[in-house]
């Protein structure tokens, strides 16, 4: 049998091209370290992870390429800015959409005195920015939101909120992990003083990878979170200020910074044929999912409304056991999903797919229309021949 993949919001499946022999050369051929030995090979190696950091610059419009700071993923990167962001008596703003990797340090940070404001969401997972403004207090020092829902896909006003920000003088961080490299961001047009991103999901690069691009007055201000050896001012024991260095002790994951500049590489000018196409996915699996009627879809499910959200599609099953539908899609059609909370408990609340979570669709560049007709075929066929595992509400 076959399989199909659909958990691209997960990871992205398969890799870029070269992506897997650019890591297998440098780690059989080359796996030397950087910043710290005085010999050639180290110097190339540098090199590579600094054209990385330029490709990385380029794409998401940040400052400078000493801006941009490798981290082991996402989560590592949205941990170095609440931590090193926030103390007691600071308050910050969050959506009612953010992932665990947001919620989690903040509630940690909570128990400490920092003030947290959850600005609600509408039940299709949109933001209206005045839910953002009427949260702001005097000591207001941040806002942190998700650029798209990993639940639903849709995509939050980052660039209206990040004008709030702006004109109140206050920090905005954006989590990219579902956007970064299939949507278009400019850091410097959406006032963007911070962007965590994951090499491993949609710029389609290995796991152990990630990072963020930090504007310099933030960079300022902000506490590293880890210390230790950068290979740079060793004769010294407190930390060195200058980017990338404050934010990067101990050896960098050098094969995964490969790895991903490969990606990179491929991804270059395919960014906005591969939105096309897993929007075109989108909107045949809704429109396939409307004539569906235990199919509730979690978010925006008018394919009309395309321009409103990513290739992430989240179905509650009615009357069906979301992990038994989930479970039989693979066994008998092969169709990979996710399925569940998706760690993004306030999500699903202000979805309504709460305590129950869903069956996530997620499109990737390589997926085909072919693979979306054999997904819905099995969803229904499995729907007309299992029982039913809950009674309806």
């Amino acid at each position: 049998m076959d399989t199909i993949y659909f958990d691209n919001a997960a990871t992205s499946f398969p890799k870029a091209p070269g992506v897997g022999r650019a890591m297998a050369d440098l780690i059989e051929n080359g796996a030397f370290n950087i910043s710290r030995g005085g010999y050639e090979r180290s110097y190339e190696l540098l090199g590579q992870v600094l054209d990385t950091r330029e490709r990385l610059k380029r794409l998401f419009s940040a400052p400078k390429d000493a801006c941009v700071c490798f981290t082991g993923g996402v989560t590592a990167a949205l941990n170095q800015f609440l931590k090193g962001t926030l103390s007691p008596g600071d308050h910050v703003i969050v959506s009612s959409m953010e992932h665990n990797a947001v919620m989690r340090p903040l509630y940690t940070l909570a128990q400490s005195g920092v003030e947290v404001s959850v600005a609600p969401c509408a039940p299709d997972g949109t933001l209206d920015p005045q839910t953002v403004r009427d949260c702001f207090q005097r000591n207001t020092k941040a806002v942190l939101c998700t650029h798209a829902s990993n639940v639903c896909g849709t995509i939050l006003p980052v660039a209206s909120i990040g004008a709030l920000c702006r004109e109140r003088g206050v920090w905005f961080a954006v989590d990219a992990a579902q956007t970064a490299g299939i949507y278009p961001i400019d850091m410097a047009g959406m006032s963007i003083d911070f962007l965590a991103f994951p090499g491993h999901k949609s710029l389609r690069g290995p796991q152990g990878v990630g990072g963020f691009l930090v504007t310099p007055p933030l960079a300022a201000a902000m506490c590293p979170v880890i210390e230790g050896g950068t290979g740079s001012q060793s004769d010294l024991e407190d930390q060195p200020e200058f980017l990338p260095d404050k934010f990067e002790s101990g050896t960098l994951p050098l094969p995964a910074i490969i790895g991903l500049r490969q990606a990179l590489t491929a991804l270059e000018n395919g960014t906005e044929t591969a939105y096309r196409h897993e929007m075109a996915l989108t909107s045949r699996f809704l429109e396939g999912l409307s004539a569906i009627s235990q199919a509730k879809v979690a978010g925006i499910s008018d394919p009309s409304r395309l321009t409103e959200r990513l290739g992430v599609v989240s179905v509650d099953f009615s009357l069906t056991d979301n992990a038994e539908l989930a479970y039989a899609l693979e066994q008998e059609a092969g169709v990979m999903t996710r399925v569940g909370l998706h760690c993004a408990p306030r999500a699903h609340q202000t979805l309504g797919s709460f305590p129950q979570g869903t069956v996530r669709f997620s499109f990737g560049p390589e997926n085909t229309s072919e693979e979306v007709d054999v997904c819905l075929r099995a969803i229904r066929k499995i729907l007309s021949q299992r029982p039913v595992f809950l009674s309806a509400p």
